[in-house]
């Protein structure tokens, strides 16, 4: 067994008209936009990280570097699939993951479920692994104060036997 973290934090660039941020592979409707070089989507950044950190081959900054071109506004959930073989080819697959996103606002809670759905589906995992909590940070540092959302996630790998 393997066990990795992944964290990830973005800006948040207030609009006046609706916009769309992506959270674990979801558009969600606020009046945001995220400042990054892919498409920002924390939860898909910090869950590539916390592979990546389960067995010891980097980051996402190491694997898909915000200097090549190719990554600009690329959908993070394409960078779950290089990794995956990557783990597979290891002699690894991913078990359990767990993760919160830290965001004021818009709420989460009407999205869990397809976040979920979504997440387990590019992991290769059951619904019951996968769990996507969502928190305030009741108004403190840059995330409380709506200027950013930030994402954290723990992965636990197993060997594959045969």
């Amino acid at each position: 067994m393997r066990i990795g973290t992944g964290y990830d934090i973005h800006r948040l660039i207030p609009t006046v008209k609706l916009e769309q941020i992506p959270v674990g592979g979801i558009e969600i409707p606020c009046y945001y936009r995220v400042q990054a070089h892919s498409d920002g989507d924390v939860l898909i950044h910090a869950l590539v990280d916390a592979c990546l950190g389960a067995l010891a081959l980097g980051d996402i900054g190491q694997w898909f570097p915000d200097s090549a071109k190719e990554h600009q506004d690329r959908k993070s959930l394409e960078f779950i699939k290089p990794v995956l073989q990557e783990i597979q080819k290891l002699g690894f697959q991913i078990k359990q993951v767990d993760s919160t996103v830290f965001l004021e606002e818009p709420k989460l809670a009407p999205h869990s479920d397809a976040i979920r759905r979504t997440i387990a589906s590019a992991v290769g995992l059951e619904l019951a692994n996968v769990s996507v909590k969502a928190k305030t940070m009741e108004g403190l540092g840059p995330v409380g104060e709506r200027k950013a959302i930030s994402a954290q996630v723990t992965v636990l790998l197993e060997e594959i036997c045969g």
